[in-house]
């Protein structure tokens, strides 16, 4: 993690859950971490906290509402302003509406094609773009994609269509950066149960529910995550880690 002291990632979703864990990992890593949501008082909460401890990097906070296309792209304009571009983006950011193909909500599938597909596609084409006008050639996108982007689970056909997307748009993006002879490199991590807010907010009709699924095994934890994103910061450069899938080793499905 050495060659990124100093320099700049953008982590999406960075108030709880996967997002905050990666952001503290990055900061203690000597990292300039711009870290977005639409409520920022968590991660303000986060960075005095960092620098509180003497945490070797700073966290910036931005409010940043994924679902409006001129809030990313202001951010953006706002990254390059303060702090040059980035040179890492995390694309942590997602959600799952409750509802089947058959009786989900059209605004819910809307919600989740905002933030689960439009919000890190842009984000991947405009934190590329700022790369390569600053002559970065070692820069890396990292989308925190699911199990889901893999195989259907009955019940969350839509979500999972969104994270299929992922997949492809990692893939795609990889073969693109290849094309242009570039050595950005892009990577999904697709993990299964994690603890975090994610369950709680989907059944937030039913929050006993999330807590029993969490309750049913050993689950991994936000910073196991994080720890997955250093592991492919870390890698050398002659290393594309394409996909990780990561899962509790008691969860059978």
């Amino acid at each position: 993690m050495e060659r990124w002291v100093g320099r700049v990632a953008l982590v999406t979703g960075a108030s709880v859950g996967i997002g905050n864990a990666t952001a503290r990992a990055l900061v203690q890593h000597g990292m300039k971490v711009v870290g977005c949501a639409r409520d920022v008082d968590k991660i303000r909460e986060t960075a005095a906290e960092l620098q509180q401890a003497g945490a070797a990097g700073q966290l910036y906070p931005v409010q940043c509402d994924l679902t409006v296309e001129a809030e990313i792209r202001a951010m953006f304009d706002n990254i390059e302003v303060e702090h040059g571009g980035v040179d890492v983006c995390i694309n942590n950011a997602g959600l799952a509406a409750k509802g089947s193909l058959l009786s989900g909500s059209f605004e819910g599938f809307r919600t989740m094609t905002d933030v689960n597909i439009l919000a890190p596609t842009l984000c991947s084409q405009l934190a590329v773009q700022q790369m390569r006008k600053r002559g970065v050639d070692d820069g890396h996108i990292i989308t925190l994609n699911s199990m889901s982007g893999h195989r259907i689970y009955l019940g969350m056909a839509f979500y999972g269509m969104t994270k299929f997307a992922m997949t492809a748009m990692t893939e795609g993006l990889r073969r693109e950066l290849r094309e242009m002879k570039s050595h950005i490199r892009a990577t999904c991590i697709s993990p299964g149960l994690v603890e975090t807010e994610f369950a709680i907010r989907m059944n937030k009709d039913d929050p006993q529910k999330a807590r029993d699924l969490y309750a049913s095994t050993q689950c991994m934890q936000a910073k196991d995550l994080a720890d997955a994103v250093l592991y492919v910061l870390g890698a050398p450069p002659h290393v594309e880690i394409n996909d990780i899938w990561m899962r509790p080793t008691e969860q059978t499905t």
